[in-house]
C-alpha cells in the first residue's frame, strides 16, 4: 500500500454531516474512506473529460486535414435543406 500523508480539509457542515451519515449507515468505513472514494470518482471524471477533449480535437483536426473542397453558405444550406427533405419524405413514407 501506498504511504498515506494526513492532510485538512474544509468543508461546510452539511457536506461533513452526509459524510457522517453515510459513515453510520454502514457505506463506509470512515471519513476518510469517503474522501479517498470522492477523489477516485474525480479522477475517474477528469480522465474521461481530458479524453473527450482529445477526441474533439482530433475530430477538429480531422475537420481541418479534410481534403474535400469548402462549402459557402449557400452550398451548405442547400446540401442541408436536401438532407432534410429526405428526412421528411422518410417521415411521410413510415406506417405508423
Amino acid at each position: 500500500m501506498q504511504t498515506a500523508e494526513k492532510v485538512s480539509i474544509t468543508m461546510t457542515p452539511e457536506m461533513l454531516r452526509v459524510i457522517r451519515e453515510t459513515v453510520d449507515a454502514g457505506e463506509y468505513a470512515s471519513t476518510s474512506e469517503v474522501i479517498r472514494d470522492a477523489m477516485r470518482v474525480w479522477q475517474r471524471d477528469r480522465q474521461e473529460h481530458a479524453e473527450r477533449l482529445n477526441a474533439i480535437r482530433s475530430r477538429i483536426r480531422h475537420s481541418f486535414e479534410d481534403p474535400r473542397p469548402d462549402l459557402n453558405e449557400d452550398e451548405a444550406n442547400a446540401a442541408l435543406e436536401a438532407i432534410l427533405a429526405k428526412v421528411d419524405e422518410d417521415f411521410d413514407r413510415a406506417a405508423f
